[in-house]
């Protein structure tokens, strides 16, 4: 339980770090760079390619980016959920099979 609490401790400290760290700075992705980038490597440079859909603005953008985040860890934590409720079964059927061959003897 001690170790749970420090290692939650950790955690917090290395997200709320950064927010203190510059003030005043724009959190930008590694979209937008790597744009930038480009465009002082190569100015004439012509993407393969355009989007499909375009969203309407940022926040949209990022709400969907949001739900597939949330839709990701859902699936990740129902399969970890699944899969321990499995192995509990498995070891309960085990130990109810070694209690039974103990009695038989």
């Amino acid at each position: 339980m001690k170790k749970n609490m420090i290692l939650l401790f950790i955690v917090i400290i290395l997200a709320i770090v950064p927010l203190f760290i510059q003030k005043g700075a724009e959190f930008g992705g590694a979209d937008g760079q790597a744009e930038e980038a480009i465009g002082e490597i190569a100015p004439d440079y012509q993407p393969w390619f355009q989007a499909l859909w375009e969203p309407p603005s940022g926040e949209i953008e990022s709400l969907l980016f949001a739900l597939q985040a949330a839709i990701g860890a859902g699936f990740i934590g129902y399969f970890i959920g699944f899969m321990r409720g499995k192995n509990q079964q498995v070891e309960e059927k085990n130990k109810k099979v070694s209690q039974s061959h103990a009695a038989d003897r």
